[in-house]
């Protein structure tokens, strides 16, 4: 993911003559570092299919830090002297995260409505019946 190349940027930079100006221009490591903990756990699971629930968790997890770093460089930009580079491609980077969070949600909310009637047996089963765990009755009267 971009985020690691943008993360090495900027420990670089805040490690350079920046943080001698007196404000805390380090101050954005921690994002930094919480950020790439977030991207791995999320490329943990290599080429097997990760479960929306847990990526919708984790993008979420993702989107507020990158609100945080997006503050965070809002109002200390210019004083850190952070390149216009680095926060426009922080900024594309949490835009791609908004989107990819609101698909993997999306996913895990339609399959929580799926489990929750297959549970319930709204499901309309052959016979009037649950589907395939649901009870099946069999009508009354003469036979």
């Amino acid at each position: 993911m971009a985020t690691r190349f943008a993360a090495l940027c900027v420990f670089a930079f805040v490690s350079g003559g920046a943080l001698a100006q007196g404000n805390d221009c380090g101050a954005i490591q921690g994002h930094l570092t919480q950020r790439k903990s977030i991207a791995d756990s999320l490329q943990a699971g290599g080429k097997k299919k990760l479960d929306p629930k847990v990526a919708c968790a984790g993008f979420n997890k993702l989107v507020a830090n990158g609100a945080g770093i997006i503050k965070w460089l809002d109002a200390n930009k210019e004083w850190c002297q952070v390149p216009d580079t680095f926060v426009e491609g922080i900024k594309a980077d949490h835009v791609k995260a908004q989107e990819i969070r609101g698909r993997a949600c999306n996913v895990a909310a339609k399959m929580e409505q799926m489990e929750k009637q297959a549970k319930s047996g709204a499901g309309g089963g052959l016979l009037g019946g649950g589907g395939l765990t649901g009870p099946t009755t069999l009508p009354q009267g003469a036979l």
